[in-house]
């Protein structure tokens, strides 16, 4: 077994994707990953607290990108411009989690323990959204709501690209936007 951490990190992800996606997540045990692996659980263990990490262990990743893309976006663009920039950046990390994200996305709908992880890492991604604002100069409460939205169009943009990719994940962004923007306009009131 290589000794390099990445290596095995890897190998023990598509270890417990393959054994989510054969087994189910509940009858899958962090022993069963490692050994599937060719690791030992206390080696699985060094590398994630628990299986629901073996899942999710690229937010730090997306974090970092969203919160360094937004931060490259000029100071005096609107926050939601600002964000849909920022997007945009990151399009590159989506495309090429894309394999990965479709094998899991059934075994996350089908466990309730990963689906609230992922509200969960949805919420983490709006703090640091809201928190890049704030030192933009923005205040708490439009940062937090513009944050918000942000992830949901973001979230809306990506399950139509999952559904079909013919349009790109950049012109689904965009369309997010613009339908946001249609539907603000017909609700203005005087």
């Amino acid at each position: 077994m290589p000794r390099d951490g990445r290596i095995v990190r890897a190998r023990l992800q598509e270890a417990a994707l393959d054994l989510f996606v054969e087994r189910g997540y509940d009858e899958t045990s962090a022993a069963s990953i490692a050994e599937r692996a060719g690791v030992t659980e206390r080696t699985f263990f060094r590398h994630f607290a628990d299986k629901r990490e073996v899942f999710f262990d690229g937010d730090a990743e997306l974090s970092d990108g969203l919160n360094w893309a937004l931060e490259a976006v000029p100071s005096e663009v609107v926050p939601l411009e600002a964000l849909r920039a920022a997007f945009h950046e990151s399009v590159p990390l989506f495309e090429g989690n894309r394999p990965v994200t479709e094998r899991r996305a059934p075994v996350i709908l089908a466990t309730p323990a990963l689906r609230e992880r992922q509200m969960s890492k949805v919420e983490g991604l709006v703090e640091t959204l809201t928190a890049a604002f704030e030192r933009r100069g923005v205040a708490a409460r439009p940062a937090a709501f513009a944050a918000r939205i942000g992830m949901d169009l973001l979230g809306i943009a990506t399950a139509r690209w999952f559904e079909d990719a013919t349009r790109g994940l950049h012109a689904e962004i965009d369309e997010a936007f613009r339908e946001l923007a249609r539907v603000a306009d017909s609700a203005r009131v005087l």
